[in-house]
């Protein structure tokens, strides 16, 4: 078999795209879906830290575009999961919150989640794995953050 130096990103658009499918189809019953469980696991770390983040540092700390978090953060607070207040001291800027509802589909999209990642990683020895280990390390770094 020859060599195929577009085999990686292949790859990875295929196991992202079935990943995402996945997760989508596995916590929809919550009205969720995987972008919005994503967004919603950042906004948790940060308010469990203490943090009322705007919209801005949400999307540094989720990695992702300021344009796609203000999408689905108007999607989150329609769905009565997240607050958007007036930033005390920026008036274009918005504090974000969870409330409490936010916080239980939270809480138990996260059981479904891990459940189907031990599903989806048992190939590879599940989860806890020393290959799902190397695989996070490997992703980590091609994501240009520390490997450990």
């Amino acid at each position: 078999m020859a060599y195929d130096d577009t085999a990686t990103g292949r790859l990875l658009w295929q196991v992202t795209t079935r990943w995402r499918t996945a997760v989508d189809r596995a916590i929809a019953p919550l009205g969720l879906t995987h972008a919005q469980y994503a967004l919603l696991g950042s906004l948790y770390v940060l308010t469990r830290a203490g943090q009322q983040p705007s919209q801005r540092q949400l999307a540094d700390a989720a990695g992702l575009e300021p344009i796609y978090v203000s999408k689905l953060i108007r999607s989150l607070e329609a769905a009565g999961l997240v607050t958007r207040n007036a930033h005390p001291a920026d008036t274009r800027a918005r504090q974000l919150g969870l409330t409490s509802q936010g916080t239980e589909s939270f809480l138990a999209a996260v059981k479904i989640v891990h459940a189907l990642q031990d599903e989806l990683t048992a190939p590879i020895g599940g989860s806890g794995s020393e290959r799902n280990r190397e695989l996070i390390r490997t992703l980590r770094a091609l994501l240009g953050g520390p490997a450990t």
